[in-house]
């Protein structure tokens, strides 16, 4: 939760305890109004609609996912060709599906998966 929306929540708190206030005390014999009964129902609808506008702010947030491939084996990217056709691939090419390097290959247009040696 930001400030920004901590000092919203923290007004429109302040509003809608002034705006109960306001309608309560309008029922007064001596003092009553109509007056302060609209005032109070604005006050409170006020504070509403800041709650709904700072639940909103906090709900849109974006999230950035980064996925690093940590490829088995040397394999060198400046390097590495197509099996069917020998044309230069580079890492742009490498995607991971289901857990498995695939390369697909821009110039033939096959897709194979890449075969990975092991570490050791």
């Amino acid at each position: 939760m930001k400030a920004g929306s901590t000092i919203a929540y923290i007004a429109a708190a302040i509003l809608i305890f002034f705006g109960v206030l306001f309608v309560w005390g309008a029922f007064d014999p001596e003092r009553g109004s109509v007056g302060w009964i609209l005032v109070g129902a604005l006050s409170i609808a006020a504070g509403l609609v800041l709650i709904w506008v700072a639940r909103r702010k906090d709900t849109k947030q974006t999230v950035e996912v980064i996925q690093k491939i940590d490829l088995s084996g040397e394999v060198d990217l400046a390097k590495l060709t197509c099996d069917n056709c020998g044309g230069q691939l580079t890492s742009d090419n490498v995607k991971m599906l289901a857990g498995a390097p695939l390369v697909h290959c821009p110039f033939c247009g096959t897709e194979y998966q890449l075969t990975e040696e092991p570490k050791w």
